[in-house]
């Protein structure tokens, strides 16, 4: 198999060198360039034929939620934001520009590499504490989410779709088969316009929607 080719984007030496060093000792990986901030992610990122991004929010001349919306824009790659920040609006503005996944910096250099590859592989992924704020959140307020136009079967997978379930989990809970689910779930972004399942999941927690 060939390696995953990453792009580093972090203003900070130290979590990019410590990156780069972690990736580059993996053959399952090849970091094709650093950057320090966003602009220099996208100019990257236009000049070589990468994979994955790893996207720093907080970076000087372009931060990383617009590096990712550039990105995303022109087909670039796949953006796994990786920050400090676990704020609301951050995740939802990240994931609304097109960003694959969103982690806090605080994985084991493994968790990093399973989250690289699970992007790479078409798995969007939430960092577990992100989704567990957004899922406390959903329980204790009225979010906005709008049930009406979907059906019964439809608001159960919704719900197991934001619960993180995959697809054979799914099925498994709901006693169906794994093609019904993803049946399901291709109508049920096609009703609400969304391009992946990460953004279903946010609006059910949220109630917002991309562009909103």
């Amino acid at each position: 198999m060939e390696p995953i080719k990453v792009i580093i984007a972090d203003d900070s030496d130290f979590v990019r060198d410590g990156m780069r060093i972690i990736l580059s000792v993996d053959p399952d990986f090849e970091v094709v360039g650093c950057a320090k901030n966003g602009k220099e992610a996208v100019e990257l990122a236009s000049k070589s034929s990468v994979d994955v991004i790893l996207m720093d929010i907080e970076m000087p001349v372009m931060n990383g939620i617009e590096a990712t919306k550039e990105i995303v824009l022109h087909n670039l790659g796949k953006v796994l934001i990786l920050t400090t920040f676990d704020d609301d609006e951050l995740v939802e503005q990240s994931i609304q520009n097109g960003a694959k996944g969103y982690l806090i910096k605080n994985h084991t250099p493994e968790k990093l590499k399973q989250m690289i590859k699970s992007i790479y592989n078409g798995v969007n992924v939430l960092d577990e504490k992100v989704f567990e704020k957004f899922t406390s959140r959903s329980i204790h307020t009225n979010t906005g989410f709008d049930p009406n136009g979907y059906t019964t079967r439809e608001l159960d997978i919704i719900a197991s779709v934001a619960e993180g379930l995959s697809n054979k989990e799914i099925a498994k809970k709901l006693f169906i088969s794994e093609g019904t689910v993803k049946n399901h779930i291709s109508t049920i972004l096609e009703k609400g316009g969304f391009s992946h399942r990460t953004q279903l999941a946010v609006y059910y927690l949220t109630g917002k929607k991309q562009g909103e």
